[in-house]
Parts: structure tokens; C-alpha cells; sequence
């Protein structure tokens, strides 16, 4: 009743068990629920530990590697090689202090998320680059500079750049465990039962002892994070002494995202656009929170206010995030502009607050020809099939004049852009993809017309006080942002520039910030503090560590080594809990 993979739990040394209308029944050393790059971190340790795994995911084989797959592969580093050879000077105390200035931990249930924090970062600053060196994994020379912060020293942000992109982006970061899984696999140490879907775990003498559920009929769809049947052909049950919970957060499921909305973001917008498959339910947090798990921080959320409609959709309310240089201004929905430091780049988090508390679900970037050919890109792995696809000559195409083949494709086709000679045409464009039910149109032309104008004049005086465009000169200091990222300052309206160009921006949903509370051994703890025995828990269903690891922020390139950090940490203590 599920789907053929390479070996059978019988191969792998766990045991099956048909009862005839009974469920089927697994037996092994443990279970890991959830086949992205944390379950697959985990696995992999308690498989080369010698332990008999069982690994079970709701989607079909071809989704192994969860949402991961599909990022941009960006990893926080610190002291790097790549760091270096571009004169960037940093260390794990700057490094430390950003990450405690952005994640502002202000809460009692934050002892285990800043402990988890301060491991996470002595990690990035030592043995982090080395290991996942030694499994293969290489990057994009240029290191990039996200959430800039513009604040004091102590407040949100990065001082230096850090987000490392990986050579080959997400496929390349899941690749390597997806490797060392299926070594266990063919060795026969581990199993895969996908389309099951776990729906509780189960007790046996008041000890958890596995996980019970359904198992999914075989799904028409063939495509990787297409939506997928969730009819039911039957029950199944693994029965091991060790569960381990890897399975996302919530950022594919809506009702979910609205019903934990933060209280201090105003009201979640009508519509949003989704960054992550429909499978990212966060459905087996609950599941796990009826076991006796304490989830804390569920109102924490790194949700992006950048999002774009896919016009090529794979997944339900599937967008894109820009990731701009900071050229572009940023508008809210009636037109103006954004507070400082609240510049493309700098503060995601606070940018997005801004925008929801005023009551609009939409913002605008409002640039010329020059700035997008320069400063766009487009998050996820398959908007950039150059990095992707590991070819250099395409790579260095992206120095040349001209915007890059995605960005060139969603300005063709996307609805949210709209493209214009003059500024009252712009604001005629961007009125009608937005007026109210009533016909009211929220940009004023000339309104927008002396917000650029006052704007180019800073440009003209080389000096100025205007803090974006000091912040876009300053930018271009570094070498990576001079060459790829930021565009030389001129004016927006310079005919030669142009045509001028707004995007519509609606709020992404992506991240879950909180989850399940867990130890530094990735222990999931009781409400009382107590470990929830045999029970365990890595990335972003435990908040990528302790429920909580980026607190209220979050630095960029953390998700990805969040989940490797976190489930290997997972899998070693539970190996180690199993025993010889």
C-alpha cells in the first residue's frame, strides 16, 4: 500500500508486520517523521550509528529533500575563506552580538532558544563550513550581504556580510545527506515509507513508543511540491523506542499562519502568497503537542513582505521573494515611502510590520530599467538556473548589462509588474492593478512625482542626507555589492535609466520562527521543563532549536544550517540514548 522505493523496511532490518484488516506495523530503532534536510540529518546520524531508522514522509519519493530543495541555498558563515578573500572581517563575538541584537529574546521561554543560539553561532564560527566541506558541498565566491539592519550596533541586522551561497543552491545543500541516506538505505540500516502520514504517536505503558497513522493512496501528481492527494488506503504504525519530529512549520497552511498571527502585526492580510508547498502544514507540531510537548513562540513567524506571483505556479498561492539591492524606494500601498531604516535588505521583519499595521496587504517597489538589470534576483533554486545548474559562463553572464533570465521572465509575465515612461502613467498602472472595491485610487501621481524628485535631487548633490541613498553609496564599498548588486546612485527619473518600473509586493508566508521546546541534545521538554521520553525534535518544527533560536529575527542563511545543526544534534543524542 505505499509507494515502491529502492528497499523495503524488510531490507532495512526494520520489521513489517500485515494484520490482515489491522494496521501494517514497522518495528525499529526509531522513527524520524519527516523527510526534509532535518529529518534527513538525523537519519543519517542514527544510521551510521548503527541504529535500525525508519523514515516516514506524507509526500511522495520525488519531494525527498522537503522544501529545502527549493531555497537558494544561502548559509551563514563566520571567518570564512570566502569572508576573507573579500576583506570582510569578522568573528563569532560580532557575529554573536548581532544575532542577540536581531533575536532580542524578551521572554521566560527563551532559556533553551538563546542556549541554542550560542551553540548555533560558536558552530557557524568553527566546524560548520569544515564539515560540510568534508560531504562535498562548495560556494559561490561572493558572499552576499542580507538584513543590513540600519540600526545601532546593538539593534537587528548583520555587520558584515555572511549569507554564503551554496554551488548548486538547495539541491546541492540536500544532496549530501540525501546521499549518506541512501547509503543506509542500500546497506540496510534505513528505511523510507512514504505517502504515510502520521496523525499521533503512540503510548505504551505511559512510554511514547512510536507513531500511528494513515497511509495515502498512491498521488497522480508527478511534479516535485505539487499539491498531493490526501485520500486514505489504509492505517500503519511504527513502533520504536525513539521518535524524531523533523516534519516543517506552517507556512503552507493559511489557517494556521492567521490563527497565530503576532498580536503587534496588525491584521494578516485577506490574501497572502505562499513561499513553501502545501505540505508544510505544521500539523504534526499538534500532533506532538497532544503527546504532552510544550510548543512556545508559535506567535514568531519570519514571514517576507517581498513576495511576487509566480506566474509558472508548482504549489497553492505560490510566490517568489525579491531579494533587491537597495536602490529600489519602497512605497506602502497609498505611496509613501517606507520609514528608515526600512530599505530593501535591511529589515524584512520590521518592513513587513509596517505594512500589515497600516491595514494593506500590499507595498510597492518603485525603480527604473538601470536598477532592476543590477539589483534583482529572485529567491529559490529554480530562479536561478545558473547558480543551480553549476555553470560558470552563465554565472558570469549576470556582470553584463542586462537583468537576468528570471527577472526578464516575471517582468514579461508577472501581474504585480507594471512598467511606464512617465509618473503619472506608473501611478495610473499601479492604481488600476489595485483600486478598492469603490474605484479610490491610492497612489497620488503627484505625490509619487515629488517623492522621486526629492529624491534624485539628494542623488545630484553627491552628498545629501537622504539615508537610503547614503546607505546604497555605502553599500557599494564592497566589492560583491560594486560588482553584482548595487547599481551606481543617478537619478530615477534620468531618461536614459529608464523605463520606470513598479512591483506590487504582497506578504510571503515562509518560516516558522517557534515550535517545540527542545534541549541541546534536540530533547523535546514537557511543560514542567521534563524531556517527553524518547521523544526528539529538529528544525523548523523546533523552531530550528529550541523552539526558538532566532528569537524575534532572523539573520538570513540560518534556515538551512538551522536544520542541519539541529538534526544532527537530534540524531547523535538519540543514537547515543539507544545504547549499544
Amino acid at each position: 500500500m505505499t509507494e515502491p522505493s529502492p528497499r523495503s523496511p524488510e531490507d532495512s532490518g526494520a520489521t513489517t508486520q500485515d494484520s490482515g484488516a489491522t494496521a501494517e506495523v514497522t518495528r525499529a530503532d526509531a522513527v524520524v517523521v519527516g523527510a526534509g534536510l532535518a529529518g534527513l540529518a538525523a537519519a543519517a546520524e542514527l544510521a551510521e550509528a548503527g541504529r535500525r531508522v525508519v523514515v516516514v514522509d506524507q509526500e511522495p519519493e520525488q519531494t525527498l529533500g522537503g522544501q529545502a530543495w527549493w531555497s537558494f541555498g544561502g548559509l551563514f558563515l563566520v571567518g570564512s575563506p570566502e569572508q576573507r578573500r573579500l576583506r570582510v572581517r569578522d568573528s563569532e563575538e560580532l557575529a554573536l552580538q548581532d544575532w542577540m541584537g536581531s533575536a532580542a529574546f524578551d521572554r521566560d521561554e527563551d532559556h533553551w532558544p538563546r542556549k541554542w543560539a550560542e551553540a548555533y553561532v560558536h558552530f557557524a564560527s568553527g566546524e560548520k563550513r569544515a564539515w560540510l566541506h568534508s560531504l562535498g558541498m562548495r560556494w559561490f565566491p561572493l558572499v552576499q550581504w542580507a538584513e543590513r539592519g540600519g540600526y545601532l550596533a546593538g539593534g537587528h541586522g548583520n555587520s558584515v556580510p555572511r549569507f554564503h551561497v551554496t554551488w548548486g543552491t538547495g539541491p546541492a545543500v540536500v544532496e549530501p545527506f540525501v546521499r549518506r541516506c541512501r547509503a543506509a538505505e542500500q546497506s540496510g540500516r534505513l528505511s523510507f515509507l512514504f505517502r504515510h502520514r502520521v496523525t499521533g504517536l503512540t503510548r505504551s505503558g505511559g512510554t511514547v513508543d512510536g507513531v500511528e497513522g494513515e497511509v495515502l493512496a498512491p498521488s497522480p501528481s508527478t511534479e516535485r511540491a505539487e499539491k498531493t492527494s490526501r485520500e486514505t488506503a489504509g492505517d500503519f504504525r511504527v513502533q520504536a523506542p525513539v521518535v524524531v519530529v523533523t516534519s516543517g512549520g506552517i507556512g503552507g497552511n493559511h489557517e494556521l499562519v492567521r490563527a497565530n498571527w503576532p498580536a503587534d502585526a496588525g491584521q494578516p492580510p485577506a490574501e497572502m502568497l505562499s513561499g513553501v508547498p502545501d505540505f508544510v502544514d505544521g500539523l504534526m507540531i499538534g500532533h506532538t503537542a497532544r503527546a504532552g510537548a510544550r510548543v512556545i513562540n508559535n506567535d514568531r513567524m519570519w514571514n517576507y513582505p517581498e513576495g511576487i506571483t509566480n506566474h509558472s505556479p508548482v504549489w497553492s498561492h505560490h510566490g517568489i521573494r525579491i531579494l533587491s539591492g537597495p536602490s529600489p524606494l519602497w512605497l506602502d500601498a497609498e505611496g509613501t515611502r517606507l520609514p528608515v531604516p526600512l530599505f530593501p535588505g535591511f529589515d524584512s521583519l520590521g518592513a513587513l510590520y509596517h505594512i500589515t499595521r497600516n491595514g494593506h496587504g500590499h507595498s510597492w517597489f518603485v525603480l527604473n530599467r538601470r536598477i532592476i538589470e543590477h539589483e534583482f534576483a529572485l529567491s529559490g533554486s529554480e530562479q536561478n538556473p545558473d547558480l543551480t545548474g553549476k555553470d560558470w559562463r552563465a554565472v558570469l553572464r549576470r556582470a553584463l548589462p542586462g537583468a537576468t533570465g528570471p527577472v526578464e521572465g516575471f517582468a514579461k509575465r508577472c501581474e504585480d509588474f507594471v512598467i511606464a515612461r512617465t509618473v503619472p502613467e506608473l501611478a495610473a498602472k499601479m492604481n488600476a492593478l489595485t483600486a478598492d472595491g469603490a474605484g479610490k485610487e491610492l497612489v497620488d501621481a503627484d505625490a509619487l512625482a515629488r517623492t522621486l524628485v526629492d529624491r534624485d535631487r539628494e542623488v545630484a548633490s553627491k552628498l545629501g542626507k537622504d539615508l537610503q541613498v547614503i546607505a546604497t553609496s555605502q553599500a557599494r564599498r564592497f566589492f560583491t555589492d560594486r560588482a553584482v548588486r548595487v547599481a551606481r546612485p543617478h537619478r530615477m527619473l534620468d531618461p536614459k535609466a529608464g523605463p520606470l518600473i513598479a512591483v506590487r509586493l504582497h506578504v510571503l508566508t515562509r518560516k516558522t520562527l517557534g515550535g517545540l521546546e527542545t534541549d541541546l541534545d534536540g530533547r523535546v521538554l514537557t511543560a514542567d521543563g521534563s524531556p517527553l521520553d524518547g521523544v526528539y525534535a529538529a528544525g523548523e518544527a523546533a523552531g530550528f532549536g529550541g523552539g526558538g533560536v532566532h528569537g524575534n529575527r532572523a539573520l538570513e542563511g540560518t534556515f538551512l544550517g538551522g536544520c542541519m545543526f539541529s538534526g544532527r544534534a537530534a540524531g547523535r543524542a538519540a543514537a547515543k540514548a539507544l545504547g549499544d
